[in-house]
């Protein structure tokens, strides 16, 4: 229970209030969205070039670690576009964004706060590992996946689809962010000083970005009303909350993950959608209304079942 009450509990405190204040009319859409423009494509992408800078490229990136997390990561996409396909008989793209929304777990906005909470600042290097790829690689999945999904018929070329999605990738705010600090990460390696003023500026804007970002994730979450497509809805919350984190803990036990390592990739794992599946399907116009509510409602049940989680993990 002393999970919950101080682990937990402080984080989705956070979002609530944003949530309250937006509710209340106190804090207007206008400002939400500022707020989170400054948040996603300012505050959070310099924490992640912070953090990647910083982080020994070395020894983190292994595939004990990584495996476990992106195999369970996959399959939940799968099981959500082959159950939206078979069962709910919707669109091909709206197949791809169901998926879409079963694949990208809120690693970064709830998995650094929870796992700093639940195991402090020094367990955050998986994390960091998982989240160096984790917008790259799926963001190039997904925005392949619906290109080729868009353009089957179409006469259009892999390499027109291949370069459309890859453009779209590395325009994303998120990703700069990664691979600027990897690039600055391999410069310092190689002998790159910078001077102490540059990281405490970086450091200042960084340590805006958790607390701007659940904020204005709580504004955001008001304006996703729960309505309609409850079957879609609950296969998306059972492959993000569940199917994935289960996958990702069944494999790291499997193969002898170290606890830290199990920790990492379960709890990354067992993040509610984000906004940016949300964000995705609004890309295509596809499963909006399924993106949406799953966000709101994934995020909501996520406390509950993020406790379990802690739980089971060593």
């Amino acid at each position: 229970m002393s999970a919950l009450f101080n682990i937990i509990v402080p984080v989705f405190l956070i979002v609530g209030f944003g949530y309250l204040v937006a509710w209340r009319g106190i804090f207007r859409e206008g400002a939400v969205d500022g707020l989170m423009v400054f948040a996603q494509n300012f505050a959070a992408p310099t924490l992640l070039f912070a953090s990647m800078s910083r982080l020994d490229l070395g020894t983190e990136f292994r595939p004990a670690l990584l495996l476990p997390f992106y195999i369970g990561a996959f399959s939940s996409f799968f099981i959500g576009w082959a159950g939206t396909r078979v069962l709910f008989r919707r669109p091909p793209m709206d197949c791809v964004a169901i998926g879409f929304t079963c694949l990208f777990s809120n690693s970064l906005l709830l998995g650094i706060p929870i796992m700093e909470r639940a195991y402090g600042p020094d367990s955050l290097s998986g994390n960091w590992a998982i989240i160096a790829i984790h917008s790259p690689l799926l963001y190039t999945f997904g925005i392949t996946f619906m290109e080729f999904t868009r353009a089957h018929g179409s006469g259009l070329s892999v390499g027109g689809v291949a370069l459309r999605a890859m453009t779209g990738v590395l325009r994303t705010p998120l990703v700069i962010g990664i691979l600027t600090g990897m690039t600055m990460n391999v410069l310092q390696q190689a002998g790159l000083v910078m001077p102490e003023g540059f990281w405490a500026a970086v450091d200042m804007i960084a340590g805006a970005a958790l607390p701007a970002a659940l904020f204005g994730l709580g504004g955001i979450l008001y304006r996703y009303r729960p309505e309609g497509d409850t079957g879609a809805i609950a296969m998306c919350c059972a492959c993000s909350l569940l199917i994935h984190p289960g996958i990702a803990y069944g494999l790291g036990r499997i193969t002898g993950l170290d606890d830290a390592g199990l920790r990492s990739a379960v709890m990354t794992a067992a993040m509610a959608p984000g906004v940016n599946a949300y964000l995705f399907a609004n890309l295509y116009g596809a499963a909006k209304r399924v993106a949406a509510t799953t966000v709101l409602v994934g995020t909501a049940v996520s406390v509950l079942s993020i406790w379990m989680w802690l739980a089971i993990l060593p």
